[in-house]
């Protein structure tokens, strides 16, 4: 397969600005526990991702997969600057009559990472983790995330600041910074009792980053027509700089370093690793 030509998404920073607002009483923590996995169960699982993943590398074309670099940190550390993806753009096409006896259609499900066009410009790709669904509930608390009145449990989440800041911590808020009309739309008409509510047929989506992505915090809901495919796996990590990967076109400079460090600054650890969503349901 070719080297990838399409990118996911801009370079994605938010700036901190110091935060005047008082902070909101933070609601009780419900603790749930999941049922564990049976060790069949889980290799049954494992064998059928492979299983896909072997048909969609033998089979695929642009149809059915799609090949991504990741050029930002937003999604750190589930997925790194320099990591090459491909896309399974079945998982969540509608199923026909007769192929979804076959495929592996899903619905979007919360925890999923999901590739999407950025909704402010669709020419750009964007991934991010889905953390609400229509209908959900959701808010931030000092940086907690709060789905459907209860403290989600994320352990891919990443802070890599300890400073509060009002907007982005404590969301649904007053802005203060710059959003998309979309978002002033969302903070206007989808905000019940301080909670932002997912409308039908859009999705919440949040970096993992947490302190250092532009996600729904700033430009609205994801529409489900927008939504690509699911990552499937990294076929390569290399450690290159944004800005030789958010280009549209390969730099003599990234050639150069690819033909240099290829071996020492590919990520081998990383490479033919498939890409796991978090069930938050």
């Amino acid at each position: 397969m070719g080297r990838a030509t399409y990118r996911l998404g801009t370079i994605e920073s938010v700036e901190q600005q110091n935060s005047g607002g008082r902070t909101a009483a933070v609601p009780p923590v419900v603790s749930e526990t999941k049922p564990k996995e049976s060790s069949k169960e889980v290799a049954r699982g494992f064998i059928a991702e492979w299983t896909v993943t072997i048909l969609l590398l033998l089979f695929g074309t642009t149809t059915l997969v799609q090949a991504f670099v990741i050029p930002t940190g937003s999604m750190e550390d589930t997925l790194l600057i320099g990591d090459h993806l491909l896309v399974d753009k079945l998982a969540y096409a509608p199923a026909g009559a007769i192929s979804k006896n076959f495929l592996p259609y899903t619905p979007v499900k919360r925890g999923d990472i999901i590739v999407f066009r950025y909704p402010v410009d669709i020419q750009q790709t964007f991934v991010k983790r889905c953390i609400g669904v229509p209908g959900d509930h959701i808010r931030l608390l000092n940086k907690q995330v709060y789905l459907n009145g209860h403290l989600l449990n994320e352990p891919y989440v990443v802070h890599k600041s300890s400073y509060i800041e009002a907007y982005r911590d404590n969301f649904p808020g007053e802005p203060n910074s710059m959003i998309s009309p979309d978002a002033v739309t969302m903070l206007e008409k989808n905000v019940v009792n301080g909670e932002v509510v997912v409308p039908p047929d859009h999705y919440f989506a949040m970096g993992d980053n947490r302190d250092s992505s532009l996600d729904s915090r700033y430009w609205g809901f994801v529409p489900r027509e927008n939504i690509i495919g699911k990552p499937l796996i990294i076929y390569w990590s290399y450690d290159a700089p944004t800005e030789a990967l958010s280009s549209p076109s390969i730099g003599i400079d990234h050639i150069m370093d690819l033909a240099t460090h290829f071996f020492t600054k590919t990520r081998w650890s990383r490479t033919l690793n498939l890409i796991h969503g978090y069930n938050l349901n």
